[in-house]
C-alpha cells in the first residue's frame, strides 16, 4: 500500500492551498462582521486550572513548574468559555475569539485534537439573537467563497436558505419516533423509558452490568444515528430547546423547566454551533458540575476540578448569551473540503506505526 504523501510536500500543499486561502478570506469578514457591531476580539490563556467540566470533554494535561519547585497541574483549554465569562462579569459587553481548543479522544474527517474554535458572547440579549448571528455567519462565509451550496460527502445545504427550527422533542418525534420529553420528569431522565424507546426503533443499547447506557447515552446514540444526519439538509436547521440534563452551561427555558435554552446549528447533517442562553447561577452551575465529573468518572476513570475562581465569577456576570462554532467546520463546507485537517495550515500529526507510547 502507497503511503500517502505529508501535507507539507509540495504538490499536496499546492492542492490544499486554495482552502486555506478561502479560510483566510473568511476569517477577515468573520472579523469586520464582529467589528462593525462593536464587539471585542479577546484572547484567552490556553493553559487552566480546569479544561471544562463536562463529563465527555476529555482534555490534554500538563504540569507547571514553580521557581519554588512547585508543581501544578494545568490542562489545555477545550473551550475558552470560562476566560470569556470572567470578562463578561469583569464589565465587557460584546466579546468574541478565534481560539485554539485541544481535546483528547478526538480524530475523524470532522474532529481534529487541535481546532479553532469561534466563540461570542452578547450581554443583556436572549440567545435568539445568536441564531440570527449565524444565519448571517452562513452567508458571509457563502460568500467569500463564491458557493451557492454548502456540501459534505452526498449531503448539501443552501446557506442563504431561511433556517429550520426544531425543538429537541420535535426532531426526535419526527426522525426517530421517539416521544423523548415523556422520558423525562423533573429536569432528569427516566433511564428505562427511554431504553424501551430505543430498542423499539433498533438503536442498540448496552445493558452489560458495569458498562449500562445511562439515559444520557441512549440520547446521544439515538441522537447521532437518528436525527443527526436528517439536519441540515436543503437548508441549515436550529435544534432547540434541549433537556435541562443535556445543557449543563444553559439556563432553563422560562416557563417550561423541562428544556433549557440551549441550541444547536446544522448544516448538511454536521454539527456547526452549540449555543446557550447563560447559567449564571453559581450553586446551579457548581451542582451541575459535580454531576458532570462524577458521570466522567464513572466512564472514564478520572475526573478534572472545578475552577472555583469560574463558579465566584458567575455572581457577577450579567445576563448573557454564548455561542461556539466550529471555524474548520465552516470552512470545510463553505469550501467543499472532505476533512477538517484539509482547511488547516499544519495539520496534527498522525502517529506512525509503532510510535505510540510505551508502557
Amino acid at each position: 500500500m502507497t503511503t500517502p504523501s505529508p501535507w507539507w510536500h509540495p504538490h499536496v500543499h499546492a492542492d490544499r492551498r486554495p482552502f486555506l486561502a478561502a479560510r483566510g478570506r473568511i476569517r477577515t469578514r468573520l472579523r469586520r462582521f464582529f467589528e462593525d457591531q462593536d464587539f471585542v476580539e479577546v484572547e484567552s490563556a490556553a493553559l487552566q486550572i480546569s479544561p471544562g467540566n463536562e463529563a465527555h470533554l476529555n482534555a490534554f494535561a500538563t504540569e507547571l513548574h514553580g521557581l519554588d519547585g512547585s508543581r501544578t497541574r494545568l490542562y489545555l483549554h477545550t473551550s475558552p468559555e470560562f476566560s470569556c465569562k470572567k470578562l463578561l462579569a469583569a464589565g465587557e459587553r460584546r466579546i468574541f475569539e478565534f481560539a485554539r481548543v485541544f481535546r483528547n479522544r478526538e480524530r475523524g474527517a470532522l474532529h481534529s485534537p487541535e481546532f479553532t474554535l469561534l466563540e461570542w458572547y452578547r450581554t443583556g440579549e436572549p440567545y435568539e439573537a445568536l441564531m440570527a448571528d449565524c444565519a448571517r455567519i452562513l452567508a458571509l462565509a457563502a460568500e467569500e467563497t463564491g458557493t451557492r451550496s454548502f456540501s459534505f460527502r452526498d449531503r448539501a445545504c443552501d446557506p442563504f436558505a431561511e433556517h429550520e427550527r426544531l425543538t429537541v422533542a420535535e426532531a426526535f418525534a419526527t426522525h426517530a419516533g421517539v416521544d423523548l420529553l415523556a422520558t423525562v420528569s423533573g429536569g432528569e431522565g427516566d433511564r428505562d423509558a427511554l431504553a424501551a424507546a430505543a430498542e423499539a426503533i433498533g438503536v442498540r443499547i448496552e445493558e452489560e452490568e458495569g458498562q449500562e447506557d445511562t439515559w444520557s447515552d441512549i440520547f446521544s446514540r439515538i441522537l447521532v444515528e437518528r436525527v443527526e444526519p436528517r439536519l441540515g439538509l436543503g437548508r441549515p436547521t436550529i435544534l432547540c430547546e434541549y433537556p435541562v440534563c443535556e445543557a449543563a452551561l444553559a439556563r432553563p427555558k422560562p416557563g417550561d423547566p423541562q428544556v433549557a435554552e440551549r441550541f444547536e446549528l446544522y448544516a448538511c447533517g454536521v454539527e456547526l454551533a452549540n449555543g446557550f442562553g447563560e447559567l449564571t447561577d453559581p450553586h446551579e452551575q457548581h451542582r451541575r458540575f459535580e454531576i458532570e465529573m462524577a458521570e466522567k468518572e464513572r466512564v472514564y476513570g478520572e475526573r478534572y476540578p472545578i475552577d472555583e475562581d469560574f463558579i465566584a465569577a458567575l455572581a457577577h456576570m450579567p445576563e448573557a448569551s454564548g455561542i461556539a462554532l466550529g471555524f474548520d467546520r465552516l470552512v470545510m463546507l463553505a469550501t467543499g473540503a472532505g476533512r477538517v485537517d484539509q482547511v488547516m495550515w499544519t495539520p496534527v500529526a498522525e502517529p506512525q506505526p509503532g510510535e505510540g507510547v510505551q508502557d
